[in-house]
């Protein structure tokens, strides 16, 4: 319901998104510390949940189920494959009809608790409430690794992206509406939140560690997701082939000059053979394709793109003790797609 169509004094409505895949040891003591904290607000609030099934091949769908049928709150979505974390959260949110929209992740590493934080900053006057890591309970390569891509994308990309933050944060329906029109693929949304801007704060918080299971970001998923970051925000690497190509192009201009400085004046110091011009040419042929590479990255991305197709497909969304087979949430407004 919006702002404009709420009876003058009815209550607020606040909706948390739960990407879920292969999270059966997390859920039901997920669910239980979130009802529980969020018990505080259902003076001031109505307040519900949509768990968003990734295509989990455990038991987490029976689970989400079993929650949907025992709290007339809990709305489950079912995709029909594994579609990714960023296109899990987008089904959510899609689906969300509320005055604000909380997103955490379901292993009970963002604590449910700072959601309270979230809201209180919401309540100030915030449209976008982001919850940012002032430590976390990873290994060192995993805070290495994140730290070190944070640095790269605020040197290369285009907008300023909050170092440190996740996809854990509060926005509001004005921002989930303007959030619904953009249907990128190869979705980084922290970074589409931050383009399209509104009144923005953080609040700081410690991450705890994995409650169970296993992270569904792998080092090859890390990557592609880095990617998708650094290649959705900015136009460095195509601007690093040219810069490269010239440095190259210096570089044999100097080489030039040196071999013909020893042709004239020192003839005698010249060494024949083909060892260098062979590991030359290996090197500019790695060059090369380095470069074709990355141009591939983009025309990979405007490829799929264009192709237009529906970023996910529903097999069936759950709400209480019915189940609506085959239903696909509503289209954003201001979709491009069917």
């Amino acid at each position: 319901m919006s702002s404009e169509a709420r009876p003058e004094g009815a209550k607020r409505t606040i909706t948390y998104v739960f990407p879920i895949y292969n999270e059966a040891g997390n859920i039901d003591l997920l669910h239980r510390t979130v009802t529980g904290i969020t018990d505080e607000l259902t003076d001031r609030y109505h307040v519900n949940f949509i768990y968003v099934d990734d295509g989990s091949k455990d038991d987490s769908l029976v689970h989400l189920r079993a929650l949907a049928d025992a709290d007339d709150r809990v709305t489950v979505v079912e995709l029909a494959r594994n579609f990714g974390h960023q296109l899990a959260v987008t089904a959510g949110l899609d689906l969300a009809d509320a005055d604000a929209v909380v997103i955490m992740d379901s292993d009970l590493q963002d604590p449910p608790r700072v959601s309270l934080e979230l809201i209180e900053k919401w309540e100030q006057g915030y449209e976008v409430v982001y919850a940012q890591r002032r430590s976390r309970q990873d290994s060192a390569f995993k805070k290495f690794t994140a730290g070190a891509f944070y640095w790269f994308l605020r040197k290369v990309a285009s907008i300023d992206i909050p170092r440190n933050t996740g996809d854990f944060r509060l926005i509001d329906r004005k921002v989930v509406d303007e959030l619904r029109k953009y249907r990128e693929r190869d979705r980084f949304l922290r970074g589409l939140v931050s383009y399209i801007g509104f009144r923005q704060t953080g609040v700081l918080f410690d991450r705890d560690e994995r409650h169970a299971g296993v992270t569904g970001y792998p080092l090859s998923k890390m990557l592609r997701f880095a990617a998708d970051g650094i290649l959705g925000f900015s136009v460095a690497p195509l601007r690093l082939i040219s810069r490269l190509g010239y440095f190259i192009s210096f570089l044999s201009f100097l080489g030039i000059l040196y071999v013909g400085g020893v042709r004239l004046f020192a003839p005698e110091t010249a060494v024949p053979g083909w060892a260098f011009i062979t590991i030359g040419m290996f090197f500019l042929g790695g060059i090369q394709i380095t470069m074709l590479g990355v141009l591939g990255s983009y025309i990979g991305r405007t490829y799929a793109q264009v192709q237009a197709r529906p970023l996910y497909a529903v097999a069936s969304v759950h709400t209480g003790a019915k189940q609506v087979a085959a239903r696909r949430p509503a289209p954003p407004a201001g979709s491009l797609l069917p």
